[in-house]
């Protein structure tokens, strides 16, 4: 991990990303966030941010941050179209009903990251966290990671908001509730983990398994 190039198809196209090592962690992760054609030069570089995924969402072209928007709520895993979802349901979610399992693992039935790679767990991120040299978006970029403050995308009217000052990534972990997903969240005057509804999309970064 360091060294090695992964080569694997993304929304319809033949992409290669690097890996990265985090020697503290010594865990191994794709080099950039999914969409992202380059590896990061600073927090803002926009050419790193990447694309935005609502979560559990496979790569069906909904990500691009400019996709269109549906109003209608998916009854299916793998809904046949690359819109992005609005909705006012009480849940939150862009399936109706909720299913918790998308992303769970390298064998998630949504899983968007290439072969032996996944969705991140929240203590994988807490770890993550818990290895940088301070709790913002500073330390999200000089980590080995080198992660970006690329915003998110609000699931009231598909508006992008937080761009170039907070960074957003998924976990695959779901709250003890079920009702909502966890995410990655930092500023430039803090870092956690939080949680968030599933329509909202925000950054993916790959795991490996």
């Amino acid at each position: 991990c360091g060294t090695s190039l992964v080569t694997f198809s993304y929304n319809g196209s033949t992409v290669t990303y690097g890996t990265v090592l985090n020697p503290t962690t010594n865990r191994c992760w794709l080099d950039r966030n999914l969409g992202a054609s380059q590896v990061a030069t600073s927090s803002t570089d926009a050419a790193a941010y990447g694309d935005l995924f609502q979560w559990g969402r496979r790569s069906d072209g909904h990500q691009a941050r400019s996709s269109n928007t549906t109003n209608i709520v998916s009854t299916t895993d793998t809904p046949e179209h690359g819109d992005f979802i609005l909705t006012e349901d009480v849940s939150g979610d862009w399936r109706s009903p909720q299913n918790s399992s998308l992303w769970q693992g390298v064998n998630g039935i949504n899983n968007p990251c290439p072969y032996g790679y996944r969705i991140p767990t929240t203590q994988e991120f807490n770890a993550e966290l818990g290895s940088w040299g301070s709790d913002n978006s500073g330390g999200a970029f000089s980590s080995p990671l080198k992660l970006t403050a690329g915003g998110a995308r609000t699931t009231g009217d598909g508006s992008i908001y937080d761009l170039n000052n907070v960074g957003h990534y998924w976990a695959s972990t779901v709250t003890f509730d079920l009702l909502y997903s966890n995410l990655l969240f930092f500023a430039s005057n803090g870092a956690s983990v939080s949680s968030n509804t599933r329509a909202e999309a925000h950054s993916v970064r790959c795991i490996k398994d």
